[in-house]
């Protein structure tokens, strides 16, 4: 037996690139007893990262599986902090040594708020779902679920004095809780829109609450202390809540309420924006509070006491209020969080919507204010999505470029070793010596940067709109670049001097030749021998031109849609373009024609590993696959990002792989020494697909049937191909066989005599001279995955199939398998077989006959079946011995009816 071809399995490395997540919230946290204000949580994909502000750089993370990071809330004595994820699982790390001993699980959809009580022995928490779960920290486990909210929640709150919990939700209603009863007491409709946050100020005694309008709204508390008594019976409490309870949902603010407390509205306070609250928050002693919305500046007010608003009565409330403008105009801030020292001075934190966090200090107690940029972390992560990534040479640097800057990395320590400002790039490499870095930018011009210097050595204006594609020639003496002008166009690397460089030397492009073509070039590639050069149009097709002479060889076409990214193998021998419709084909160089080898989603980058016929894709499916190119099989799925992957680069000796992503983050990726084994590859993948299709609810899918009478439910693989495949060469012979003996039958008609039967097909004589029916149903219909073959076969095959099923039941051959295929191609095929009027007739004999025969399987098992219970009667009577089975039954009936008499007596006692 020969050896098969091993692969090797590639593991998620590292997660870098990425400051904070725009899904988690940001939150202030104190390590070790170290300053107050100095380090921040954020959430960055599945981890959680603690940065320190004042040297920009992590000091910790926490460690996620698999699901985003939706809320962060930090334990009252600092020492924890409590994680939502977004398969509504929440986990409590140590900040002490960043392990995860307790996880909660009770949600169905993202956790969208968190909040410790003032102890840190309760934790609850709010999610999409609409629910409000109450968890016990110390014992590990849940107290109870609060249902009534329409909405996701928003936000939650603990009224520590009165053991009473506030929500509020998208549905505009702020509900108030007995946590002693586990009821909604009182529900407030005083908001016409999604409640978005709200707090508690003046020691519990006034709420305030901000909507999708400009106005946050206060609420006076007054805590009637007649509904609280001491010593009042718990279920005359019980019994008064269930009689308002149905007054309660219909949200009617009346006075079922005054049970407990009151909340009376009394004022409200316009803010300087107009849209809606995204945060609002206070301090840990409610002496400022903060709001923003999803512009670029966030308010700041002053809470006074009474005396002091006495005070100012005088002089005008409104001077109280005192506003800044903190974060860039440029961005909107997502969240933020406030801290206030001693000395006075209030500490922000920002996260904003472009990858970067930025702390400001303010000094409430100046008469004017004004806002402080402290920190501000950039360094670590581009500011928008990074779509081109490249390896140098020797394996260590990552280059990666996005729409302002560039960066390169160190892959070992994963610190970025050079900044450099550039224009929206689309591709980039490294210069042979990689001293030097080349960058294609939206613009169409050709940027070469040292890294040395870290400056902009050269901007050559290369194409008239953008420059999509960039592919360095094999011998290492110059590029070629592709843009939407429609041209191709070919540079030699040169070194010149000029008055920037002084004595030495500095690296620039020479413009060669040009190749003019009628559509926009999309991606280019030079074949491994420097022989061909690879075009992808706008027109969906793949032109092969000859690179010395740039006349034309061949063209790809197959696409729907255009091809977006293509690839050579080291041996020229394959090409592998893929387009925006998420097929990538395999062509032969050589030959006119290519076929459709398999689906990867929406494709958006493809690469060759190095010196072998593996390559790996990335699509829209947020996935990054490995297939291989000789045998057409799918070897592994990459997860790990949350949102679509736009690039991919693969180091030259194929050990890593960095992938950029929607969600900022690059993810670097390392070949290990495990072996994969195909087979127990997919059987994983099917049990996850089955166990994520149960965990939603979802019941398996009948194969054939529509799920939602909308998507197909088979999926088409290579089994199921060649499974397809045989069978419709099965029915090619039969159709042969069928021939032959319909021209036998007419030669003996027409001389009036029997002639020699003609000579049997070599595949049947193979299998001892069989029919082509028996052939069919021995050979062909013990598949494993029967069902989906017969899913992919063209339906000008089925009226032979459904002819041969008719002869299978006649002769009484696996009447079971055959039913069940012929039902199953009755679903799939409905509307083409009723209206096909050759099929009528074969229709009905089936249906006579497949009734007929079932009837008599039917008799036959009953027949079988009253037998053996009258043999086993038979040798329980004559042994005085029964069946285990009859044996325990009686036994547990005994048992049943024991147990009915002993409670009837204790009735009746």
């Amino acid at each position: 037996m020969g050896l098969t071809k091993q692969y090797l399995r590639y593991v998620s490395s590292a997660v870098f690139g990425v400051i904070g997540n725009q899904k988690a919230n940001i939150a202030f946290v104190t390590l070790r007893g170290g300053e107050k204000g100095r380090y921040v949580a954020v959430g960055a994909c599945e981890h959680v990262f603690i940065w320190d502000v004042r040297k920009a750089e992590k000091v910790l993370i926490l460690e996620g599986k698999k699901h985003e990071v939706t809320y962060l809330c930090p334990s009252p004595d600092g020492v924890h902090i409590a994680v939502g994820y977004e398969d509504g699982g929440v986990r409590i790390f140590s900040l002490l040594n960043g392990e995860s001993n307790i996880s909660f699980s009770g949600h169905k959809s993202a956790v969208s708020v968190i909040k410790y009580d003032a102890l840190g022995a309760r934790l609850v928490t709010g999610s999409r779902d609409t629910d409000v779960i109450v968890w016990d920290i110390i014992n590990e486990c849940g107290l109870y679920r609060l249902k009534g909210h329409k909405d996701a929640i928003t936000q939650i709150l603990f009224l520590e004095s009165k053991n009473l919990l506030i929500t509020s939700s998208k549905d505009s209603f702020v509900k108030w809780w007995d946590l002693d009863t586990q009821h909604c007491f009182k529900t407030m409709v005083g908001h016409r829109t999604e409640v978005w946050g709200m707090v508690l100020l003046n020691q519990e005694s006034r709420l305030i609450t901000g909507s999708a309008d400009s106005e946050l709204r206060a609420w006076d508390i007054q805590y009637i202390e007649e509904g609280k008594e001491v010593g009042e019976p718990q279920e005359k409490k019980v019994r008064t809540l269930l009689e308002n309870e149905e007054e309660d949902e219909e949200g009617l603010d009346e006075e079922p309420e005054e049970r407990i407390l009151s909340c009376k509205k009394a004022g409200s306070v316009l803010r300087e924006a107009r849209d809606r609250v995204v945060s609002l928050v206070t301090d840990a002693k409610a002496k400022v509070l903060a709001c923003h919305g999803l512009d670029a500046t966030f308010e700041v007010f002053t809470v006074l006491s009474e005396e002091e608003v006495q005070k100012k009565m005088d002089k005008k409330l409104k001077k109280a209020k005192k506003k800044t403008n903190c974060c860039s105009k440029m961005y909107q801030n997502l969240s933020m969080d406030c801290l206030l020292v001693p000395n006075g001075e209030m500490k922000v934190a920002l996260l904003l919507q472009n990858n970067t966090v930025e702390t400001y200090t303010l000094k409430t107690s100046e008469k004017n204010p004004t806002g402080t940029k402290t920190s501000r972390l950039t360094l670590s992560g581009h500011r928008t999505d990074v779509r081109t990534l490249a390896f140098s040479s020797d394996n260590i640097a990552i280059l990666s470029a996005s729409g302002e800057t560039v960066k390169v990395w160190n892959r070992s320590t994963l610190q970025v070793i050079r900044t450099m400002g550039c224009e929206y790039a689309l591709c980039s490499l490294f210069v042979p010596g990689d001293r030097q870095i080349i960058l294609g930018t939206k613009s169409g011009k050709i940027q070469i940067f040292d890294l040395a210097s870290g400056s902009l050595l050269e901007t050559t204006d290369a194409h008239v709109g953008a420059l999509w594609s960039m592919c360095l020639a094999p011998d290492q003496r110059g590029i070629v670049t592709g843009g939407a002008d429609k041209t191709v166009k070919f540079w030699d690397f040169e070194l010149i001097k000029d008055q920037d460089s002084g004595k030495n030397k500095r690296l620039t492009v020479k413009h060669t030749r040009t190749l003019q073509l009628d559509e926009d070039v999309l991606c280019v590639r030079y074949s491994p021998d420097q022989r061909l050069l690879a075009v992808s149009l706008l027109d969906c097709t793949v032109k092969i031109f000859y690179t010395d002479t740039l006349k034309f060889f061949l063209s790809l076409y197959g696409h729907k849609l255009p091809v977006l990214c293509l690839d050579i193998s080291h041996v020229s021998a394959l090409t592998h373009p893929a387009s925006h419709s998420g097929v990538w084909r395999n062509y032969a160089q050589m030959l006119f024609v290519g076929f459709c080898a398999c689906s990867a989603g929406h494709v958006m980058f493809l690469q060759f590993v190095p010196k072998t016929h593996l390559f790996f894709t990335a699509g829209k499916d947020r996935k990054i696959k490995q297939w291989d190119a000789d045998k057409f099989e799918h070897i592994q799925t990459l997860e790990g990002h949350h949102r679509e992957v736009w690039c991919l680069a693969i180091s030259p000796n194929g050990d890593h792989i960095v992938s950029s992503s929607h969600d900022k983050s690059l993810r670097l990726w390392e070949r290990t020494r495990e072996p994969i084994i195909l087979e127990e590859e997919k059987e994983m993948e099917r049990e996850a697909e089955f166990e994520e299709s149960l965990a939603k609810g979802d019941e398996p899918v009948v194969p054939g049937e529509a799920k939602g009478e909308a998507e197909p439910a088979g999926k088409k693989t290579i089994e199921t191909v060649k499974a397809a495949e045989q069978i419709m060469e099965a029915i090619e012979l039969y159709r042969e066989e069928s021939e032959k003996l319909e021209e036998h039958r007419a030669a003996c008609k027409a001389v009036g005599k029997e002639l020699p039967p003609p000579k049997m097909n070599p595949i049947l004589v193979a299998f001892g001279n069989i029919s082509v029916s028996i052939l069919i149903l021995s050979s062909v219909f013990l598949f494993s995955e029967l069902e989906v073959s017969l899913l992919v076969l063209p339906f000008p095959y089925v009226p032979d199939l459904l002819k041969l099923f008719n002869g299978y039941v006649q002769q009484g051959l696996e009447v079971e398998l055959v039913c069940r295929c012929l039902f199953f191609l009755l679903r799939v095929h409905f509307g083409q077989i009723s209206s096909n009027q050759m099929l009528l007739s074969v229709i009905d004999e089936l249906r006579t006959n497949t009734i007929s025969k079932v009837r008599e399987i039917r008799d036959v098992l009953g027949f079988n079946s009253a037998g053996l219970q009258f043999l086993q009667r038979e040798i329980e009577s004559k042994e005085d011995v029964m069946f285990f089975a009859d044996a325990t039954d009686r036994f547990e009936e005994k048992k049943r009816k024991r147990r009915k008499r002993e409670r009837a007596v204790l009735t009746v006692t």
